[in-house]
């Protein structure tokens, strides 16, 4: 019996399937570098991630992983920590609190300020690890991550280099291209504060899908159709890790609220934006923004045709993208 059918038939039976792959299988990935299960604290609660040391004996540059909103790190996180480590660099990749395997309560609220400390949290890691190279420690943001990688850039003194891709900018004008209008901005904030009003004075979370309703974080009909399979809690797809298709109302105060072009006006940390025609935020954001960062060290690599979901997942869009991310890491400075 070929190895598929073997697989289906372990799945089928209820029997670990891992069992059953061929030890070519489970090896090859340790010629190019180690993935170590890790967790470490933050904030008071547990953060699970996945370290991948690359192999050698370094010093190698070192990358802490923060992705979209909701995230975790079974998802785009995973597609750039694998390349990165393939070109020598060493990448943790973790679900923040509240997410996926880590703990915190209420679950699936997203929370700015909890996102820039993990990231803190991720770089304690691995600064303590052997082989890395503690002056070339740098935060790779994807889609609304590079909002939290560069307030950590900005206010943690050990990023030396940022990353920047396909960043969904929370700014006033983003927040209206997205939603419409100013109105329905402010709807969604005020349905927000309403929500943190009643889990203030009573505990109780109210929560909104991600996608897949007009009540939806995002309402776009192609963002459903990306996320929707992740949501499949089927044995087969364990490896897709906890993503649910919901997230505490009162997440959207942050989400519409925040203003990243203002703390980009303080941001001199060596980075690399990378964005695409077709790409979060729309192409006048993220070259505006780009032009008010005062770093002497800055440059923008535009991948002409990309779309979102791309960056998440066409194996062709993210090498385009690791090329010149792993150069801009790894370069000592």
């Amino acid at each position: 019996m070929n190895i598929t059918r073997r697989l289906f038939a372990g799945l089928v039976a209820g029997l670990p399937v891992v069992a059953s792959l061929p030890a070519s299988a489970r090896t090859a990935a340790s010629q190019m570098y180690e993935v170590r299960d890790v967790t470490f604290p933050s904030g008071g609660e547990t953060l699970a991630g996945k370290l991948f040391i690359p192999s050698g004996n370094g010093p190698f540059a070192a990358v802490a992983v923060i992705g979209p909103v909701a995230y975790v790190k079974e998802q785009s996180p995973v597609q750039y920590a694998t390349r990165l480590a393939n070109q020598g660099i060493a990448v943790l990749i973790f679900d923040p609190r509240y997410h996926g395997a880590s703990s915190g309560e209420p679950r699936r609220f997203e929370s700015a300020e909890a996102k820039i400390e993990d990231i803190s949290a991720a770089l304690n890691v691995l600064s303590n690890q052997e082989g890395v190279a503690r002056d070339r420690l740098g935060v790779l943001g994807i889609c609304q991550g590079v909002n939290w990688a560069i307030e950590a850039a900005v206010r943690d003194q050990r990023v030396s280099t940022l990353g920047l891709v396909a960043g969904h900018y929370l700014t006033p004008a983003t927040a209206t291209l997205y939603l419409g209008d100013n109105q329905a901005v402010a709807a969604r904030m005020e349905r927000a504060g309403q929500a943190k009003a009643v889990f203030d004075d009573t505990g109780e979370v109210r929560y909104i899908p991600i996608t897949g309703t007009d009540e939806a974080l995002l309402t776009a009909d192609l963002i459903d159709q990306w996320y929707a399979p992740w949501g499949n809690r089927a044995p087969w797809f364990a490896h897709r890790g906890g993503w649910e298709n919901r997230i505490t109302a009162m997440s959207e105060a942050t989400i519409w609220g925040w203003k990243i072009n203002e703390t980009v006006t303080g941001l001199h940390t060596s980075v690399l934006m990378i964005h695409g025609d077709k790409a979060a935020s729309g192409e006048k954001i993220p070259r505006d923004l780009f032009e008010t960062i005062p770093a002497t060290d800055k440059t923008l690599h535009w991948i002409n045709g990309a779309n979102q979901l791309q960056f998440y997942e066409d194996p062709l869009v993210i090498d385009a993208a690791v090329a010149p991310l792993a150069l801009h890491f790894s370069a000592k400075r």
